[in-house]
């Protein structure tokens, strides 16, 4: 696996503790050579900007809002976007979501799958996947 996406709204926008640890995560992924990108089924447009500053402050590679690519996760269109944003094939990269529709898809299209409900727990399949020792 070389590419880790992960959705924001139930996953990156928690409390101001998780977001820092998905900071450090997202950052010792990056130091690990794992490509990373947000996949949101936002609308996109000036609203975003605060999905977008992700991107902008170096935390993730891309951001990938639904509302602009004109496809909606769970299809597939929307998860080859992320894909492809990150220049890897679909099945080497592992989609973290809060929804198992979602996840689900995610799945059948070729990719690993995690449903959030945790930080801890899914903190630990992460760094399982991709080789990441820390703290977080």
């Amino acid at each position: 696996m070389r590419g880790l996406v992960v959705d924001y709204v139930g996953v990156l926008d928690g409390s101001e503790e998780d977001v820092k640890r998905w900071r450090t995560l997202l950052a010792a992924a990056k130091a690990n050579g794992v490509a990373t990108a947000i996949l949101s089924n936002d609308n996109g447009g000036p609203g975003a900007e605060h999905i977008r500053e992700w991107e902008y402050r170096g935390d993730v590679d891309a951001v990938i809002l639904s509302g602009e690519i004109g496809a909606e996760k769970p299809e597939r269109f929307a998860f080859q976007a992320a894909a492809d944003a990150l220049e890897l094939p679909l099945n080497d990269c592992v989609m973290v979501d809060d929804s198992i529709l979602n996840v689900r898809a995610a799945v059948d299209f070729g990719m690993v799958g995690m449903l959030y409900t945790v930080f801890d727990r899914t903190s630990i399949e992460v760094q399982a996947i991709f080789d990441i020792e820390g703290e977080f």
